[in-house]
């Protein structure tokens, strides 16, 4: 379990994040929703270490990021898995290459063994045969898959996503959507999502945190969002005709 309390960051004295507190649960696909500068990607930084909170406590299975040394941070960071919003690939390396980068750096394995790993999660993600191509001869979703490969090829305990469907077509983003989570549970990461993507919240959203002005306004899974009276999330989540069609439709049949 991830546990974040009373978490706060600012920037120049300015407050981005004001004492959020949440969990993040083993095999569940958890999303971080919320406007352009409601805090999420400060969030998702602060649970990857790229920004140090000035108060509050994050921990990964009872270690606080903040008291381990750089040994037990360089081992929590083999123990993490990421998907980029725009995939990260390296263009001039293969698929196989991008894959198995993670593996060279650190493990020791024997290139046999790496290239069994890879082989087994390219097959995973349904990209099989792909290991000589380069990311320039990929389509978006197959790039993304590749970049999920990566990102579990050490077989991590949390896995972070940074918008996983930015720039794919609806019906390619239900494909990683579901990716993610078969693969979620399969292997019971703890999964934490930021996304924008109201599709992928209602389809995968098992826990759902929504940040408004760096406050966690409302949390919540997918099916309590269609009963909340909360307004900021409804708001939010039901600004288009089609989701306050779908939540009235929702209403009337559990009455």
């Amino acid at each position: 379990m991830i546990e974040v309390k009373n978490l706060y960051k600012e920037f120049k004295e300015v407050p981005v994040l004001k004492g959020i507190s949440t969990t993040f649960e083993k095999g569940k696909t958890s999303m971080i929703i919320g406007q352009s500068g409601s805090g999420k990607t400060v969030f998702l930084k602060c649970l990857l270490g790229l920004h140090i909170p000035e108060k509050g406590i994050i921990s990964f299975d009872g270690r606080k990021h903040t008291e381990l040394d750089i040994k037990q941070q360089r081992q929590l960071r083999q123990e993490i898995g990421m998907v980029f919003q725009g995939g990260a690939l390296y263009d001039s390396l293969t698929v196989e290459e991008n894959v198995m980068f993670p593996l060279k750096m650190f493990t020791k394995k024997t290139y046999s063994e790496m290239l069994e790993r890879v082989n087994f999660v390219l097959n995973r993600v349904h990209l099989d045969n792909s290991n000589k191509k380069f990311p320039a001869e990929l389509s978006g979703g197959m790039q993304k898959r590749v970049a999920i490969a990566r990102a579990i090829v050490m077989n991590p305990k949390y896995l972070f996503c940074d918008e996983p469907n930015s720039g794919l077509d609806p019906n390619t983003a239900i494909v990683i959507d579901n990716l993610i989570q078969e693969i979620t549970k399969e292997y019971e990461m703890i999964t934490v999502i930021n996304s924008h993507d109201m599709n992928s919240v209602m389809e995968i959203g098992e826990k759902i945190i929504f940040l408004k002005d760096g406050v966690k306004a409302w949390e919540g899974t997918n099916k309590e969002i269609f009963k909340t009276e909360n307004e900021a999330i409804v708001n939010f989540v039901y600004s288009s005709n089609l989701f306050m069609k779908v939540r009235e439709a929702y209403l009337n049949e559990t009455k």
